[in-house]
C-alpha cells in the first residue's frame, strides 16, 4: 500500500520532467573542427575552462557536448600538431547551440620563416632554467651536424678525434664525457646504439635542439652533472617528405631522409627517417714522424690518413595515432643501426693503426603513449618503454707495427697490444613514465621515474674466452618538481629532489675455486634543487638556479669498452653542486630586434670522473676527488628583418683540481702536486661569430639566397698537467681560429635547396682533443628537396 502511494505521488512529477525535456529539450553544444585549409580534423579535444566536462571530436571532427544549464562557457580545443583555440560562448537551457572551430597548424616550415613575436625557443630561453634552445631550420640547407652546430654555442666545447665518424668529447661549462646527457625528443639518444652519436645525426632530422647547463629538469629523468642536450624532431601531424644528399672533401657521401603520412580520417600516422654516412677521412696530416732510410733518420712529412674509413647508417619507423578519446599519441616503433669503422690512431698521434677495425649494429623496439586529462582535467601521463641492443666487434689480428707512410714492420705484438677478435653485447632495457598534474593556472607538479638496465657481456673468438669481468648496471632515478607562479606569472619558481639508485652486479673469478662469482651492491643518492626566474618586463629576466646531484656510472667507464678504454670496477658515483646566476634583455629596434644574455656558474664536484691516460696508447676513467669549475660566458644576437642576422658569444671557464691532500697510504697524506691546477686537455677560453645575409626572391619570386660566414676561436691550453715537467717544454694545444663560409639557394618556397660550403677556409692546423689533427679545409655541397 505504501509502494502504490509513493508511485501515485511521484508519477505527477516524473510526467512534468520527461514533458519539459521534450518540450525544451537538452542543453547541448555542438559543432565541427576542421583544419585552415578546411580538412576534417578527428579526435581534437574540447574541454569546458573552469570544469572537469570534456569530450572528443569524432572521425569526422564533429563533437556534442551535453551541459548541466545554459551560460556563459569558454570553451577550448586542442590538438597535437596545431594551435589551441578558445571561444567563448552563450548557451541557452534547453537548446542546442552550435560553435565551429578551425585550427592552425603548429608544424614550423625548415625553410626560412618571418617570426612574430616570441617562437618557442625564445620562450624556452625565458625559463628559469639555464638553458639555451636553437632553431635548426636556419641550418637545414647545410652539410652541418649536430655536434657542428653546438659547437657554435655558448658554454659547449666539442672536441673530435678526427674527421667523420670520430670519438669526440662533448663539454658543457667544463663538465664533459657522461656527465652530460644526450636525448631525442627526451628520450635517452644512446638506447639506439652508439652509432646514433651528434656527430651522425643529420641536423635536417631536428626541429630544435635545447640546452641544459648544469640544473637539468625532472621531467627528462637523468643524472647530467654537466647538463643535457635535446635534440626534438618535427611533432606535427602534417604529411612531409625531407631528402637530401651531399658530398665534399675526402669523399664525403651524406644521405638524410624524414617523412611523415597521416590518414586523416582515422588519425592513423607513420613516420620514417633514415640516414647513411660515409667518408674515406684521408685528410693531410702535418708534419708526422716517419723513418726515412736514405737519411737513416726520422724525418717530418705531410702526409694523408691511410687507414679511416667510415660508413654509418640508420633506419626508423613509427606507426601509429593521434588525437583519439584514448590516447593523445600512441606509437610503436622500431629502428636499426650499423657501422664500419677503420681505427687510424688511438688517444695519442704518434702511434699509427693500419688494421684494427671497429664495426657494429644495433636495434631497438619502442612504445610511447601520452595522453593529457587522463580521468581527471589538468593530469598528463607520458609513458616510454624500449629494449635494445648493441653489439659491436674489435678486431686486430695483426702482429704490426704501422708508420704514417702506410709502411709497416713486424712488431710481434698486435697495434692494440693484443690480438683480438672481441665481440661486446649490450642488451638495454629502458622504462620511463612521467606524470603531470596542474592544479591551476599558477601550480602544477611533475614526477618522473626511469628504470634503465643494461648488462655488459664480452667474448673473445680469437682465443675462445669470456671477459672476466662481465656485469649489469641498473639505475632507478625518480623526481619531483613542484613550480608555483606569482605576480600574474612573472616571478616562476621550481622547487624539486630527485633520487639515485644503482644496482653495480660484477662477476669476478676466484682462484681458489677456479670458479666465478657474482659480487653486487645497491646504493642510493638524494638530490635536489630549486630554479627561479623573475621577469623585469617583457623581454627581460633574472634567474638563477641551484642543485645538489649525483651523476652515477656509466657501462663504459666501469667495464671498459675491449679497445682504448680500461675497465676501472673502484670506480664510484661523482656529486657535486650547481649554481646558475644569469640574465637576459631584448628590444625591437625598428624592423630589427637585439637579444642579449649572459650567465655566471659554478661547479664543485667531488669524486670527478675523469679521463686519465693509464697505458700505452690507452686510459681509464677514474675518480679525481675534487674539481672546482668557475666561469662566465654571453651571447649577443641581432636580426634585422629577413636581411640580417648576427651572433656573437664569448664562454670563459676555469676548472682546476681541488684537491689539496692526497692518501699516500692507509695513515699518510700528503700535499697534491696538481693541487689548483687546472684539468689537462680542456679549453677554457673561446668564442664564436657568425653573419647570415640573405635576400628573398633573387632570379625569381618565391626563391631566397644566403650567405652565411662563421668564425670559432680557441686559446691554447695544457695537454697534461701543468704542474709537470718543464713549462717550456710541456705539450700545449696551441690557439686556433677557424673560418667557415657557405652560400645556398632556395627556390619555390624552400622546395628545392642547393648549398655550397668551405669549412677550414684558411687551411689552419687544426688540433683538437689529445692534440689530434682534424681536417685542413673541405669543401661541400648538398642539394635538399622538401615537400609539404
Amino acid at each position: 500500500m505504501r509502494i502504490t502511494s509513493i508511485f501515485r505521488r511521484s508519477l505527477p512529477v516524473l510526467f512534468l520532467s520527461v514533458w519539459a525535456v521534450c518540450a525544451y529539450g537538452q542543453t547541448v553544444l555542438t559543432g565541427k573542427i576542421s583544419e585552415d585549409d578546411g580538412t576534417e580534423l578527428p579526435g581534437a579535444s574540447v574541454l569546458v575552462k573552469g570544469t572537469a566536462t570534456g569530450t572528443a571530436a569524432d572521425d569526422k571532427g564533429v563533437f556534442r557536448l551535453e551541459l548541466k544549464k545554459g551560460g556563459s562557457y569558454t570553451i577550448q580545443v586542442s590538438a597535437i600538431g596545431f594551435l589551441s583555440q578558445s571561444k567563448t560562448v552563450q548557451v541557452k537551457a534547453g537548446q542546442e547551440t552550435s560553435l565551429n572551430f578551425t585550427l592552425k597548424s603548429n608544424v614550423k616550415e625548415m625553410g626560412e620563416v618571418v617570426v612574430h613575436g616570441k617562437n618557442e625557443s625564445q620562450q624556452i630561453k625565458e625559463q628559469a632554467f639555464n638553458v639555451n634552445a636553437i632553431e635548426t631550420r636556419q641550418f637545414a640547407n647545410s652539410t652541418a651536424d649536430m655536434n657542428q652546430i653546438l659547437n657554435r654555442s655558448a658554454g659547449i666545447k666539442v672536441r673530435e678525434q678526427g674527421g667523420v665518424g670520430s670519438d669526440f668529447n662533448f663539454s658543457i661549462n667544463g663538465l664533459s664525457g657522461k656527465a652530460v646527457k644526450f636525448f631525442i625528443d627526451g628520450i635517452p639518444m644512446d638506447i639506439m646504439g652508439s652509432t646514433m652519436s651528434l656527430n651522425n645525426i643529420p641536423v635536417n632530422l631536428a626541429e630544435r635542439i635545447e640546452v641544459y647547463k648544469g640544473v637539468v629538469p625532472v621531467a627528462l629523468g637523468a643524472d647530467a652533472l654537466g647538463g643535457s642536450v635535446n635534440i626534438v624532431t618535427n611533432q606535427g601531424v602534417k604529411n612531409y617528405l625531407d631528402a637530401s644528399y651531399s658530398y665534399g672533401s675526402f669523399n664525403t657521401n651524406q644521405v638524410a631522409i624524414s617523412g611523415q603520412y597521416t590518414h586523416r580520417p582515422t588519425g592513423f600516422i607513420a613516420k620514417a627517417s633514415a640516414f647513411y654516412n660515409y667518408a674515406d677521412n684521408n685528410y693531410l696530416m702535418k708534419g708526422v714522424e716517419i723513418w726515412d732510410e736514405t737519411q737513416n733518420a726520422y724525418v717530418y712529412k705531410d702526409l694523408p690518413r691511410f687507414h679511416d674509413q667510415y660508413k654509418a647508417a640508420m633506419g626508423q619507423l613509427e606507426l601509429g595515432v593521434v588525437n583519439k578519446k584514448w590516447a593523445d599519441v600512441f606509437f610503436v616503433g622500431a629502428s636499426y643501426s650499423q657501422s664500419d669503422k677503420q681505427l687510424q690512431t688511438g688517444i695519442r698521434q704518434e702511434v699509427v693503426y693500419g688494421s684494427a677495425t671497429k664495426n657494429g649494429d644495433a636495434y631497438n623496439f619502442s612504445l610511447r603513449y601520452k595522453k593529457d586529462n587522463f580521468f581527471l582535467k589538468g593530469l598528463g601521463v607520458n609513458l616510454y618503454s624500449t629494449f635494445s641492443k648493441d653489439s659491436y666487434i674489435l678486431a686486430d689480428t695483426l702482429t704490426r707495427k704501422y708508420y704514417w707512410d702506410g709502411t709497416y714492420i713486424d712488431a710481434g705484438n698486435a697495434e692494440t697490444g693484443s690480438r683480438r677478435v672481441t665481440h661486446v653485447d649490450r642488451p638495454r632495457l629502458f622504462s620511463r613514465a612521467n606524470i603531470n598534474y596542474v592544479i591551476n593556472e599558477n601550480q602544477s607538479i611533475n614526477f618522473n621515474y626511469t628504470l634503465d638496465r643494461v648488462r655488459n657481456q664480452t667474448y673473445d673468438a680469437l682465443i675462445m674466452q669470456e671477459d672476466d669481468v662481465p656485469g649489469r648496471i641498473t639505475k632507478h632515478i625518480a623526481g619531483l618538481a613542484f613550480q608555483q607562479n606569482f605576480f600574474n606569472k612573472r616571478w616562476s619558481n621550481t622547487l624539486f629532489a630527485k633520487y639515485y639508485g644503482i644496482d653495480l652486479n660484477k662477476r669476478q673469478y676466484t682462484s681458489l675455486t677456479q670458479s666465478y662469482y657474482d659480487e653486487g651492491a645497491f646504493k642510493s643518492y638524494l638530490g635536489y634543487g630549486l630554479a627561479s626566474v623573475y621577469k623585469l618586463g617583457e623581454n627581460a629576466g633574472v634567474k638563477g638556479s641551484y642543485e645538489f646531484t649525483y651523476r652515477v656510472q656509466d657501462i663504459n667507464e666501469v667495464f671498459g669498452d675491449g679497445f682504448s678504454i680500461s675497465n676501472n670496477l673502484a670506480l664510484k658515483p661523482e656529486s657535486g653542486d650547481n649554481v646558475n646566476l644569469g640574465g637576459f634583455y631584448g628590444m625591437k629596434l625598428g624592423r630589427g630586434s637585439l637579444f642579449v644574455e649572459g650567465s655566471a656558474f659554478y661547479r664543485n664536484s667531488r669524486d670527478f670522473i675523469y679521463a686519465i691516460e693509464y697505458a700505452t696508447n690507452r686510459f681509464q676513467y677514474q675518480n679525481v676527488s675534487k674539481v672546482l669549475i668557475k666561469g662566465l660566458e654571453a651571447e649577443v644576437r641581432y636580426s634585422y628583418n629577413r636581411l640580417l642576422n648576427a651572433s656573437v658569444n664569448v664562454s670563459y671557464q676555469n676548472a682546476i683540481d681541488n684537491t689539496k691532500y692526497t692518501l699516500n697510504s692507509s695513515t699518510s697524506t700528503s700535499n697534491s702536486a696538481t693541487y689548483k691546477n687546472r684539468i689537462p686537455n680542456q679549453p677554457w677560453f673561446f668564442s664564436n661569430a657568425d653573419l647570415g645575409i640573405g635576400k628573398n626572391d633573387v632570379f625569381q619570386k618565391g626563391s631566397r639566397i644566403q650567405f652565411n660566414w662563421s668564425t670559432q676561436y680557441t686559446h691554447w691550453y695544457y695537454r697534461t698537467w701543468e704542474a709537470f715537467g718543464n713549462k717550456k717544454y710541456q705539450l700545449t694545444i696551441p690557439k686556433q681560429l677557424v673560418h667557415q663560409a657557405s652560400v645556398s639557394y632556395s627556390m619555390h618556397q624552400g622546395k628545392y635547396n642547393f648549398s655550397l660550403e668551405c669549412r677550414n677556409l684558411t687551411n689552419e692546423l687544426v688540433y683538437d682533443n689529445f692534440r689530434l689533427q682534424k681536417p685542413g679545409r673541405a669543401f661541400y655541397a648538398k642539394f635538399r628537396l622538401f615537400l609539404k
